[in-house]
């Protein structure tokens, strides 16, 4: 394991509590079913025991127990091991309709052709080698298989001087509101954050225009954009947090 996979996977041990109490909130909110319809949308039109689902980077488990209370069967990936036994206490009774396992991103445990459907929320952004993930995706998806990927650029604000006033500028309204700032959440620290997003590539990049372009050299199809897909699926706390880093969703198939 490299140094900064090391790092990366230090702080999401330590932040796996207050993420998961953050997954927990969301499993209790009406957006949930915001959430369960956007994926169900992308579901093939087949039965749901023959549909083979894979979400990487499932942290406390929000993507698989959404869908699993549908009928679907998941497998659930996370390279951290204290988000992996949050994800299986969070999903309870519903464990046996997920397989939870420990895998890095960018080299999955699985054959060749495996999936109709790969999802994904929030990790593209953080991994070392992105293009890499992106291209062992596209190698367990199944021919005519589906890729959803929902990301924001999180910390191009780090690198853009306008982003950073943007950035600031949420961190003001947050506090002049009655919402919490998602940024002094429990095990949230944001000088180890940022420590790690100035070492991992996206942080610097304009996403998704890096995304089309990637998956269209790897060979995905039919690649579409959403750039306002928090619109729909935020809260309104949500909206005032990230305001700066609207939260968009990628699609691509093979």
């Amino acid at each position: 394991m490299g140094e900064l996979l090391k790092e990366i996977e230090s702080y999401w041990s330590n932040r796996a509590e207050g993420y998961s109490d953050l997954n927990k909130e969301e499993l209790a909110s009406r957006h949930r079913e915001s959430w369960r319809d956007e994926l169900c949308g992308h579901m093939p039109q087949k039965n749901k025991e023959d549909i083979k689902i894979l979400d990487i980077g499932t942290g406390p488990g929000f993507f698989p127990i959404i869908l699993a209370e549908k009928g679907y069967r998941i497998n659930a990936v996370d390279y951290t091991p204290e988000m992996l036994v949050k994800a299986r206490e969070n999903a309870g009774c519903l464990n046996d309709r997920i397989t939870f396992a420990r895998m890095d991103a960018k080299n999955l445990d699985f054959e060749d052709d495996s999936f109709d459907i790969i999802i994904s929320r929030n990790l593209t952004w953080v991994l070392e080698e992105p293009d890499k993930a992106y291209r062992e995706w596209h190698r367990v998806l199944k021919k005519g298989g589906k890729m959803i990927n929902f990301d924001a650029n999180w910390y191009r604000y780090l690198y853009d001087d306008k982003k950073k006033e943007q950035f600031e500028a949420d961190r003001r309204n947050v506090a002049s509101s009655s919402y919490k700032d998602h940024n002094e959440a429990k095990g949230v620290d944001m000088e180890k954050m940022t420590h790690i997003a100035l070492q991992v590539p996206l942080s610097a990049l304009d996403r998704p225009v890096w995304d089309r372009k990637i998956l269209s050299e790897i060979g995905f199809s039919g690649v579409s954009i959403d750039e306002k897909a928090g619109e729909r699926l935020w809260d309104e706390e949500e909206k005032m947090n990230y305001a700066s880093t609207p939260m968009f969703k990628v699609v691509a198939l093979k």
